[in-house]
């Protein structure tokens, strides 16, 4: 297989031009024949793990060819492995997955699926994670040189952990890798180069860590070359941070002496190490702030970036105007593609639109299917996430060099920490190729639904809709600053309702009218299944759309947060089950508004799941 290149242990080491080219022409190297790798790495899975109960229970007896182990091996959900999870998290040591020990448990993120998932994973999946981090500043700098010279600004964050009955620590991916030694004592890399310290991104206290996060990237403000969070959520967040708390930054930039409130002995040391007295500079992002527009704010500030590093894929696309607002149109980067399952691949052409985002797949990092998804009348036809695919639609799954342009497949992976043939729940679809590599873009997560009768709304087709309704809020200069959504049965016939916390920078007030057209171009905007429920069908009520108060989603997230949510990992759920939550939000309600009429619908069009549709 390639061998994935390896670095110095000291910047005054690194050769940069160096491991760039060893770091792309390993990228070569996989990508060029990915058949063969996979193959190689399906072999290795299996012959290492010939012996765990798992893959006894099901007579694979030690083959490890691709025929035999596709014809005995059932592509499986969690619940499929969640007793042998809770056996190994109620500390049976026996290989029961995975030949090598049980390092600990990462956590799936609260807010996807609607409950948390132990993925099991063992200590050298850490070098992979590593590995996948190592290919990004080589393929940055093809297309930006010169980030080596300067430092990234991330928001990074840690989320305090948990412990199985059996000891095993339970914690975010994120979470993991920073604690990792991996991390901590990393080898030079220009991308992990930050203006953290590691013990801010380490504290357990997530405003202390925003605090001096932000107070750290301001101090090195000429050094930032990029600035980023894992997601684009979490990037504004710390904007939004910095709207709420900039007079006491200034404060300690002013005097040289860190805020009292940041408490953390660790991170307190660290700061100092970083701040000195600048009055100048407190001056300076004084006077910026005092301004009455913020637009820009991330170019005046750090006037040297020449990206934003965050995920504006999926349902995180919706921030892409608010960010573009702040940066002044910077470039828009996502990375990487991974999950708390697996580490997947990464962008091979970062500066292109986020709408055109695709993710090469690196063949070394797992055993790669995939699972075709079929549509009606334009509408993703889901699979029941609990349910056991049959035979026939066990046989349909492709391997990554089967994959065909232009078609929709959801991931399943076979890694070496114990999942075999594993539905990740990821759309996504096939873009191009890299050499004989595929690249996808990202479509959705699975099973993210509205749902009253017989209609199925993805979150893809949410967000699209959203997305037009809210151009009738243009004229008053007014927009969306979050939104969520709930199925509501209480009422006859149920109706789709939207949560909509909005941003004012007009003084016009905004008619009910023009709320009540959001609404139905809501609807107008939402599949056929859907628009006959409402109009011929009459299963289906008026949308309505909810207005909320200001912060109401801030709410939510720190509800979320003290579940057991991580602050790395949040997403705003597009879709909200949970009564407290629905409680949380109803609670904050302004004002409400609903479809003045019914969708167009066009008699003809056959229901959701004749198999006639086209």
């Amino acid at each position: 297989m390639p061998e994935a290149p390896k670095n110095s242990l000291k910047p005054t080491d690194y050769n940069f031009g160096e491991q760039s080219k060893k770091t792309l022409q390993f990228i070569e190297d996989a990508t060029s024949n990915p058949d063969e790798v996979q193959k190689k790495v399906l072999e290795e899975i299996l012959s290492r793990n010939a012996h765990v109960e798992y893959l006894q229970r099901h007579g694979l007896n030690g083959h490890t060819d691709c025929e035999t182990f596709k014809k005995l091996l059932p592509v499986i959900t969690y619940e499929d492995i969640q007793p042998d999870i809770n056996r190994i998290a109620n500390g049976d040591t026996s290989p029961i997955l995975c030949s090598k020990p049980i390092s600990e448990f990462l956590t799936s993120s609260g807010t996807s699926g609607g409950e948390r998932k132990l993925m099991p994973t063992i200590e050298e999946e850490l070098g992979r994670r590593s590995l996948l981090y190592s290919l990004l500043m080589p393929v940055l700098n093809q297309f930006i040189p010169g980030l080596e010279k300067g430092k990234g600004m991330y928001f990074l964050f840690i989320k305090s952990e948990a412990q199985t009955p059996g000891g095993l620590l339970a914690r975010p991916v994120l979470t993991s890798f920073y604690k990792s030694s991996h991390f901590k004592n990393r080898l030079f890399d220009p991308y992990t180069n930050y203006t953290s310290p590691d013990e801010s991104i380490l504290c357990p206290d997530s405003y202390q860590s925003m605090y001096s996060q932000m107070l750290c990237g301001l101090c090195q403000r000429n050094e930032v070359l990029r600035v980023g969070a894992v997601f684009a959520s979490g990037f504004i967040r710390a904007i939004r941070f910095l709207e709420k708390h900039w007079q006491l930054l200034c404060n300690d930039i002013r005097t040289g002496i860190i805020n009292p409130q940041i408490t953390d002995p660790s991170v307190r040391e660290a700061v100092m190490k970083i701040l000195k007295p600048d009055p100048k500079l407190a001056d300076f992002i004084e006077a910026e702030c005092n301004l009455e527009s913020w637009q820009g704010i991330i170019t005046r500030l750090w006037p040297n970036t020449k990206y934003v590093d965050v995920i504006v894929t999926g349902t995180m696309s919706q921030y892409i105007p608010t960010l573009d607002y702040y940066s002044n149109g910077l470039p828009l980067v996502c990375t990487m593609y991974a999950s708390s399952e697996c580490y997947f691949g990464v962008n091979l052409n970062p500066l292109c639109k986020p709408s055109e985002v695709s993710y090469t797949l690196i063949p070394t990092m797992a055993y790669f299917e995939f699972l075709p998804v079929h549509r009606n009348n334009g509408v993703a036809n889901f699979i029941s996430m609990p349910k056991s695919l049959n035979e026939k639609e066990q046989q349909e799954l492709v391997d990554l060099v089967d994959v065909k342009l232009g078609q929709e497949y959801e991931l399943v992976v076979t890694t070496y920490a114990g999942l075999y043939r594993y539905r990740v729940g990821d759309v996504l679809r096939v873009a191009g190729f890299k050499n004989k590599a595929p690249q996808f873009n990202f479509i959705c997560r699975k099973n993210v639904v509205l749902s009253i009768d017989s209609d199925k709304t993805d979150e893809v087709e949410l967000q699209n809709a959203v997305k037009n309704a809210v151009n009738h809020l243009v004229p008053f200069d007014a927009t969306l600053a979050e939104y969520t959504s709930y199925a509501d049965t209480t009422t006859i016939p149920g109706h789709y309702v939207l949560f909509w916390e909005l941003s004012f920078n007009g003084s016009t007030p905004i008619p009910p009218s023009i709320f009540e057209d959001c609404c139905l171009t809501v609807e107008e905007s939402l599949n056929s299944v859907y628009r006959q429920g409402r109009g011929s069908d009459k299963s289906i009520g008026p949308l309505e759309i909810k207005i909320v108060e200001p912060g109401t989603f801030d709410k939510l997230m720190d509800y979320a947060i003290s579940l057991g949510a991580s602050i790395n990992q949040y997403k705003t759920p597009r879709c909200v089950k949970y009564a407290p939550l629905v409680e949380l939000l109803n609670s904050r309600i302004m004002s409400n508004y609903f479809s003045p009429k019914c969708p167009k619908w066009i008699p003809g069009h056959k229901q959701w799941g004749n198999k006639n549709c086209n």
